[in-house]
């Protein structure tokens, strides 16, 4: 090992003395301590999404860190329905129950209900759906076409996590 680091120092080339005047100035710490002693602090939040499905073909993808979970159609939903013209979206602080229409999605095909994952209320919907309702074909399980947030409710996150499919599962249920 310490040949090899002696091979690449020759090779490389040396710096001017004072580019090394000017960068000596703000040291710069390369290595610190070897990876086997680092420790994770025991309180440091841990971040995990969770994106579960329905057998309605809505997606919720849930942050566990701030409660929120973010609702959507799937992408084998939007293919169904075809191009999508119109999105009737929720009033924000409105109530949700799981099971319950939020919203609704038109299409060139029919009109289709949105069903949401889980009980909560609705702190943001996305309104560039309003204009872009189109967003939801391109983008339907990304940044762009969600369609609601929401605050997820007291002990639905067990729920969400026993009742509804993984993607795996999904898959599975699309294909039957």
């Amino acid at each position: 090992m310490a040949s090899t680091l002696r091979l690449v120092s020759r090779a490389l080339p040396r710096a001017s003395a004072p580019l090394c005047r000017t960068t000596a100035a703000a040291p710069v710490r390369i290595l610190g301590t070897p990876l086997g002693r680092r420790h994770l602090s025991v309180t440091a939040p841990r971040l995990e999404i969770i994106k579960r499905y329905t057998e309605d073909h809505e997606w919720i993808s849930y942050d566990t860190e701030s409660g929120v979970g973010t609702i959507g159609i799937t992408n084998y939903a939007q293919e169904k329905l075809g191009e999508v013209v119109f999105i009737e979206l929720p009033d924000i602080d409105s109530s949700v129950e799981a099971d319950d229409s939020i919203g609704a999605v038109e299409s060139v095909k029919s009109a289709s209900d949105i069903m949401s994952p889980v009980s909560g209320t609705v702190i943001q919907v996305n309104d560039t759906l309003n204009e872009k309702p189109k967003l939801v074909n391109e983008d339907p399980e990304g940044e762009n076409g969600w369609i609601v947030k929401v605050e997820v409710g007291e002990g639905e996150v067990e729920r969400l996590q026993e009742e509804l499919m993984d993607e795996e599962a999904y898959v599975r249920y699309t294909q039957e």
